[in-house]
């Protein structure tokens, strides 16, 4: 696709990382002219989400405030391919990373676009907050419902922890032996259950219920609705999330960020204790009425994040 067929909403393109083509959503905003030059965000989505989850979400809502904004499938995700030889539903943390880096590398060779922007959700914000550490052509980042202090949930319980090891370690070790993918359901849900048979076997059936309602085979955005998502997930990837936590690069974030979580969310302290951390120019914005998840599809939600998000990059 040349500059000049594209067009104003959804524009499917790709660009280049770890040397194969990535699928992205380039959307542009109302009445765009590519003689004009705008704002542009890079997008980072949750674990495990494709680009037509998150990114369809936030997309259109940032086109319509006026930046351009780029959503796509990580390596292994989604329409983008794994590499010769991997499988799949591989999403690692490190080449997350340097997927974003190289779609910032793509934006910054669109004539039409000046400043770029980073903006995460979930894990996306790790993401972002890890990606902005050494990328500068990044010039401010957000984080919505952001995993940034993932401490707080991944190693309070050693125990815990170390059974998640030792079972990321098996799964490894049996797809080297194998040459087959080792696939699991990170959150004990799979494509097939119902909510009542999700929420009903779950420790906090709160938590569940929200997450079955987005994720679920019957969600609004789980693998019915999105064909190309499923719950299903390489085995050993948390032998890579484990140890990678924006939390311990916030002290190192010299850009200015925006910070906005729900304060009765579960996962609040995995954006307190990385704002406590933080040394750079701050913004931090909460809400009560909101969930974790909440951010990723409520139009009230979306609404408050999105309008936040806008205001901080224009400024």
């Amino acid at each position: 696709m040349t500059f000049q067929t594209l067009t104003a909403g959804k524009n499917s393109v790709t660009f280049k990382s770890f040397g194969v083509d990535l699928a992205a959503d380039l959307y542009l905003p109302e009445g765009f002219d590519p003689t004009q030059t705008y704002k542009a965000i890079v997008g980072a989505s949750p674990f495990p989400q494709v680009k037509d989850q998150i990114p369809a979400t936030y997309g259109p809502e940032m086109a319509a405030r006026g930046f351009i904004y780029l959503g796509f499938d990580y390596l292994g995700m989604g329409d983008s391919p794994a590499l010769p030889g991997e499988f799949k539903q591989s999403r690692y943390m490190f080449r997350l990373i340097e997927n974003t880096w190289d779609a910032v590398s793509y934006l910054g060779t669109l004539p039409f676009v000046s400043d770029i922007y980073g903006l995460g959700v979930c894990q996306g914000g790790s993401i972002i907050a890890s990606a902005a550490v050494t990328d500068h052509r990044i010039k401010k980042i957000a984080m919505v419902s952001g995993m940034m202090a993932a401490d707080a949930f991944q190693w309070t319980d050693r125990d815990i922890a170390n059974q998640v090891i030792a079972a990321a370690n098996a799964s490894m070790q049996k797809q080297y032996e194998t040459g087959a993918p080792d696939y699991v359901a990170p959150f004990g849900l799979n494509d097939e259950m119902s909510r009542e048979e999700f929420v009903g076997a779950a420790a906090y059936p709160e938590m569940a219920g929200e997450t079955y309602d987005y994720y679920g085979r019957d969600g609004a955005k789980g693998p019915v609705a999105v064909e190309n998502f499923t719950n299903m997930h390489i085995g050993d990837q948390p032998m890579q999330s484990l140890i990678s936590i924006g939390e311990a690069y916030a002290d190192k974030i010299t850009q200015p960020s925006l910070t906005i979580y729900g304060t009765n969310a579960s996962t609040a302290p995995c954006s307190t204790q990385f704002v406590a951390k933080l040394t750079n120019e701050h913004e931090e914005l909460t809400f009560d009425d909101f969930s974790h998840v909440d951010f990723y599809y409520k139009p009230e939600a979306v609404k408050a994040s999105t309008d936040a998000v806008a205001a901080f990059f224009a400024a």
